[in-house]
């Protein structure tokens, strides 16, 4: 995954509440279990009129918004079924942050774990900061606007997996030599678990 430090663009508002994984990414327009083929789908009911042609009035296909990079989005956003699709088809049409007043845990999660950042703040920021350009520092785990410094937290582990670029697996495997420390007092502790192991 591509690190994440500093992301500056404009908001691009969608200011409703309960925004659900399904208008994010609709089951009709999931066609494979991988997370490429998504962006096309995104906001699907929202973004296409009859006949798949663009709704002029959908913020994403607006001038000012087609290249954005951050959602700022309403309360309880990402609720609904769990699938990470929502998350992939986000990330897959450019989108690196999504600023709200409050999320769905496993939206929330799934965004941490892919690369994307949801970022939690009151509403009345929110609303100020949608359709302007500011800037995200995961480092100081701030949004600047103008002389506004606006404080966000995230969790230790999943801002380190954030600014390094890593997933789970990668997290996990820094701490390679202290899994072989303890995997060899272990072998050595209860060799029998090993032979059956090796034997299978």
């Amino acid at each position: 995954m591509t690190p994440f430090t500093t992301l500056t663009g404009i908001a691009a508002p969608l200011l409703m509440d309960n925004i659900d994984t399904d208008a994010i990414i609709p089951s009709r327009e999931m066609k494979s279990t991988g997370r490429t083929g998504l962006a096309e789908g995104l906001f699907a009911p929202w973004r296409y009129s009859e006949g798949r042609n663009p709704n002029p009035d959908f913020v994403l296909n607006q001038p000012a918004f087609t290249d954005a990079r951050i959602l700022a989005g309403g309360a309880n956003f990402g609720c609904g079924s769990s699938r990470e699709h929502a998350v992939w088809a986000l990330a897959e049409y450019g989108i690196r942050a999504v600023i709200a007043p409050s999320f769905a845990p496993i939206f929330a999660n799934n965004c941490l774990r892919n690369g994307l950042l949801p970022v939690a703040l009151p509403l009345g920021q929110v609303q100020a900061l949608a359709g302007q350009v500011v800037t995200i520092d995961l480092e100081a785990q701030c949004v600047r606007h103008g002389a506004d410094i606006l404080p966000f937290t995230v969790d230790a582990e999943a801002r380190t997996m954030l600014l390094e670029g890593l997933d789970v697996i990668d997290l996990t495997l820094k701490d390679r030599a202290a899994i072989a420390v303890w995997t060899d007092a272990d072998r050595a502790a209860r060799p029998w678990v090993y032979l059956a192991k090796a034997a299978s």
